[in-house]
């Protein structure tokens, strides 16, 4: 069963920003974007896409779907690494073009297919005046060549 979302063409300004109708705003590709955060913690653990398809899975199962954009196809979260996100919450913004998803990060508690908890492990830092990557020293949670076979 594929949910139908309320068109958000047909609705007000004031209804899209403070109805009772979820009309989630799919940008040009048929896709909006997803913030993931981990329940109780409230770390971010990951920033995707879903197209209405995933966001529907999303909604009847429970279980957080996105749409990968660089492998083009409908992906679970975890189906692979057993790093399922169980859905507690989902959120829409203001004007419904984007969304956030509160989950609890099952298995080894890994967000990231690195094997870390987030895929947000590094800071972004000038030094003489070029920008630089820094490791947060976060973890991995298991051995990405093992789970996937890279």
């Amino acid at each position: 069963m594929t949910i139908v979302f309320a068109d958000p063409a047909g609705l007000s300004h004031e209804q899209l920003e403070e109805g009772s109708a979820f009309s989630p705003r799919f940008d040009p590709s048929g896709l909006i974007t997803v913030v993931t955060v981990e329940h109780g913690s409230n770390d971010v653990l990951m920033l995707a896409h879903m197209n209405a398809e995933a966001l529907s899975l999303t909604l009847e199962t429970g279980i957080a779907h996105y749409w990968s954009r660089s492998r083009g196809k409908l992906w679970k979260k975890g189906e692979t690494s057993g790093e399922l996100q169980q859905v507690v919450e989902l959120r829409t913004d203001c004007d419904q073009d984007a969304l956030v998803l509160v989950v609890k990060q099952t298995g080894r508690g890994a967000a990231c297919h690195t094997g870390r908890k987030s895929c947000f492990y590094r800071t972004v830092q000038l030094v003489e005046g070029q920008a630089v990557l820094t490791d947060t020293l976060q973890p991995r949670l298991f051995d990405p060549n093992e789970v996937y076979g890279h």
